[in-house]
Parts: structure tokens; C-alpha cells; sequence
């Protein structure tokens, strides 16, 4: 039983305001992992002012100086490393196998990314009789959610305070244990009090203080469009920058001269990496219908592969989902799928056998699924794909645009401009070509529903800046 009773303000830990808990489960047992405060309103107002008095001095610290900073916390990662995943592993359920690179590695490198371009962004640009500069935007709300609770407060802190901002985070209370790792890295990596903090809680309480004080001038939150939407609006009346990525229902293209064999073994994988709880994932497969039987034939082959297991062992493809609600949101999804008439090849609502505790959901897939049918449109996070037929390239990217959201997307051709031609119709910020390899210093972020504003590289910390001219 791992229980956290403290949270990070000012350079210290000390007592929540408040007095309750909230309590983290193993997915994969079912069973209490431990517990961390319920952080209040009162506890984000000290940790707002904290940031806000460290933020001058920590914006005109010296560029190198702060990227030392991040080093330092790159190599307290690396110290950890074990500890980190095993935590991980416990807590979100990632099978042991994709844990080390999804939820540790890139981790990591986002750290070093960040340190290693944020010198670059500060350079004087002339324009005509201007000097443009860029300066940190101020104190940065950091809302992550629960799926990888270390990547995602780092996608958006290591930007942050390279650009010279300071920072109130907030993780997942479904999986808060973890992050709490990751601050005391950061507590030993140096900073100046206040230029990190962290107050754990729920959403309705401690996200929307983040959300509303006066004292935050950025809110970068990743979530649920629902909640994604709440914080755009309570942001609104103190007229701060926000940054949304809201998840997906990202397509992927097989055109018909495509590699079937390579794309569905790509495309099966992205839709069932860590149990399909992924805003990325390629969950809907968009198929030519001369081909879609033996598509069927290869994805069933596929994805069959992945058992539900114990996500700690080593052959683990396919762990459990988060919690017992988002388990029956996804069973309950599946059976709307099998309402609606979708043809079930695999897996269904009946829990895998020999998994009776823990939040387990089969492999599942349909095929014949209707694009607006509701397992076309809906982000199940789950491990269910759905294969769509269609008759030709114009109805392929007209059933991959026909969603709310557009986030990522995939095109396989055997013609390579062909695919290219299709990927700028997407509506989506990156689509990968014939399976191309992921790249974390490239912008990632959302178009309609999944929300706006970049992550990575060059493009997430320009996020933290904003430009102020010079005139002469």
C-alpha cells in the first residue's frame, strides 16, 4: 500500500488543505495500489502564487542554466528507471514489453528534446525596423490525464520551463501514484522554489481552480472533449491561453494497392497498444471493399495474438483497461457495436477467460461497420477496431474526415505520392505513410474536436513563448 499524504508547493511537500484521499487501483487485480490526496481549491491557490512570485526570477535565469535543469531531471529518470516502470506497470496496466519505450523512454528524451532546442527560440529576429523577441508566457497549468501519466506532464512541463515559464501540475487522481516520482526527480533536480509544483485531485475540483485562477496565464490540459470543453470555458473568464488535445478516432487508409499483409499488422498494433488507451490509436480501418475478406482473414490472424495477461509478464500483448468504469464504457460500446449490426470477427462482451479479476476486455474486432455507426464515431479507448469497406479513394477520405475529431491518421499505398495526395486531404495533424516510423520531435496535436495548439520539439515550445517587437 503506497500512500502519498503530501503535495508539492513552493520547493517543499507539505499537508492538502483538505483532508480526504483518493484511491489508485491495479487494473490488473482490481485491488487498492494506494492512495494520494484530494487536493482542494485552496491548495491550487498557494501552488499558483508560489509559481507566479518564482516567475520572474526563474524567466531571467539564463537559458543554459535552465536547460542544466532538465538534464538533470533527464538523468534522475534514468536513475529511476525500474522503479518508474514498475509503478507504471502496476498502476496503468502497459504490459511490461511496450512499458520501457512508451511510458519511460520517450519520457526521457522529451527532457533532452526540450533541452536541446530551447536556445534556438530565443535568438533576436530582425524585421525591418523591428526587433522581434520571445519571451516566457508566465505561470502554466499542466492537466494530464491518466493513460501515460508521465508522458503527457512532460510533453507539457519540459517546454514550459525551458521557455522560462513556471508550473502547476495536475495528474490523472486515476493514476497519481507515478507522477509522484516524477516530482521528487524535479524537487532534486535543482529548481528554484515554485518554479514546479504539483497538487493532486480530481477534475471538478482541483483542474477547474487551475482552470479559473487569475494568477495562470497558460492551461494546457489533455482529456476528454467533455472536459476538454470545461476548461476552455471556465479559462475563458480570465481570458488565458489555453491549449487542448482531446483524443481521437484516428483512421487509418489501406487504398487498394496497398500492402495489406504490413498495414494491418501496423494497423492492429497502434489500435491495441496499451489496451487501445491511446488517443492516437488507429482505431478505425478504412478498406477497399474488393479486399475487405481478406483483410478480415489477416486481421483476425493478428490480432488474435493478443491475449489478456498479466500485464507484469514479459509475453503480455494486451493488458487490462484502466478501471471498472472505463471497462463497462467499452463493453457497453461493444454491445452497442453488435446492436447496430456490425459483423463481430473477434473477442465480444464476455470477459476473457481466467480473468475474473481486474478490468479485462477482449481483443475485438468488427468489420462491415457503418461510418456514423456509433463504434465509428465514438473514442471507445479500448481494444476494439473497426474495419470499414468502402468503394473508392474519394469515399475512403470522406469516411475518414467523417468524424468530430482529427487528431492522427495512417495511409498505405504502393504508389507513395498517391499516399500523399490522400494524407493532405486528412484531417489530421500528422498521418503516417506506409507505416512510418514515429518521430517525437514532429508537432502533434489536434484539428475540430481534438482540440488545438502543438506538442514536441520546436512546436511544443513555442506553445510557452509569446513575441514582443522592438520598434526603432
Amino acid at each position: 500500500m503506497i500512500v502519498r499524504d503530501t503535495i508539492y508547493i513552493d520547493g517543499r511537500w507539505v499537508a492538502s488543505e483538505g483532508t480526504g484521499s483518493i484511491e489508485v487501483l491495479n487494473p490488473a487485480t482490481g485491488e487498492v495500489l494506494g492512495t494520494v490526496p484530494a487536493g482542494t481549491a485552496a491548495d491550487v491557490d498557494r501552488a499558483a502564487r508560489a509559481a507566479r512570485r518564482a516567475f520572474p526570477g526563474w524567466a531571467a535565469t539564463p537559458v543554459g542554466d535552465r536547460v542544466n535543469r532538465l538534464r538533470a531531471v533527464a538523468t534522475g529518470l534514468r536513475e529511476r528507471e525500474k522503479e518508474i516502470v514498475d509503478r507504471v506497470i502496476s498502476e496503468v496496466g502497459t504490459p511490461r514489453a511496450q512499458a520501457g519505450i512508451m511510458q519511460f523512454g520517450i519520457v526521457v528524451q522529451t527532457f533532452e528534446d526540450a533541452a536541446d532546442r530551447a536556445e534556438e527560440l530565443f535568438e533576436v529576429e530582425q524585421l525591418g525596423n523591428s526587433l522581434i523577441r520571445r519571451e516566457p508566457i508566465g505561470v502554466v497549468g499542466a492537466i494530464a490525464p491518466w493513460n501515460y501519466p508521465l508522458y503527457q506532464i512532460a510533453l507539457k512541463i519540459a517546454p514550459a520551463l525551458a521557455a522560462g515559464c513556471t508550473v502547476v501540475i495536475k495528474p490523472s487522481e486515476v493514476a497519481g501514484l507515478t507522477p509522484y516520482l516524477l516530482a521528487e526527480i524535479l524537487d532534486q533536480a535543482g529548481f528554484p522554489p515554485g518554479v514546479v509544483n504539483l497538487v493532486s485531485g480530481t477534475g471538478p475540483e482541483v483542474g477547474e481552480a487551475i482552470a479559473a485562477h487569475p494568477e495562470i496565464d497558460m492551461v494546457s490540459f489533455t482529456g476528454s472533449d467533455r472536459a476538454g470543453r470545461r476548461v476552455a470555458e471556465v479559462a475563458a473568464a480570465t481570458v488565458k491561453k489555453v491549449a487542448l488535445e482531446l483524443g481521437g478516432k484516428s483512421p487509418m487508409v489501406v487504398l487498394d494497392d496497398g500492402d495489406l499483409e504490413a498495414a494491418v499488422s501496423y494497423g492492429v498494433t497502434s489500435c491495441y497498444a496499451n489496451a487501445g488507451q491511446m488517443c492516437a490509436a488507429l482505431t478505425r480501418m478504412i478498406v477497399p471493399r474488393s479486399r475487405l475478406a481478406e483483410v478480415e482473414q489477416l486481421v483476425v490472424r493478428v490480432a488474435a495474438s493478443y491475449v489478456p495477461g498479466d500485464p507484469d509478464a514479459a509475453e503480455t500483448k494486451l493488458g487490462p483497461v484502466i478501471s471498472p468504469v472505463q471497462r463497462d464504457r467499452v463493453l457497453g460500446l461493444i454491445d452497442a457495436g453488435i446492436r447496430e449490426g456490425a459483423k463481430l470477427l473477434l473477442g465480444g462482451p464476455a470477459t476473457p477467460t481466467g480473468r475474473d479479476r481486474g478490468f479485462y476486455v477482449p481483443a475485438t474486432v468488427f468489420s462491415e461497420v457503418k461510418p456514423h455507426a456509433l463504434i465509428a464515431q465514438e473514442e471507445i479507448f479500448g481494444p476494439v477496431l473497426a474495419i470499414i469497406p468502402v468503394d473508392d479513394e474519394d469515399e475512403a477520405v470522406a469516411v475518414a474526415n467523417g468524424t468530430r475529431y482529427g487528431l492522427n491518421a495512417a495511409v498505405w499505398s504502393a504508389d507513395v505520392a498517391r499516399a500523399e495526395r490522400v494524407a493532405a486531404q486528412l484531417n489530421a495533424s500528422t498521418v503516417y505513410i506506409n507505416g512510418g516510423k514515429f518521430n517525437p520531435s514532429a508537432p502533434f496535436g489536434g484539428t475540430k474536436g481534438s482540440g488545438y495548439g502543438r506538442e514536441r520539439g520546436r512546436f511544443g515550445l513555442e506553445e510557452y513563448l509569446r513575441t514582443k517587437s522592438y520598434q526603432y
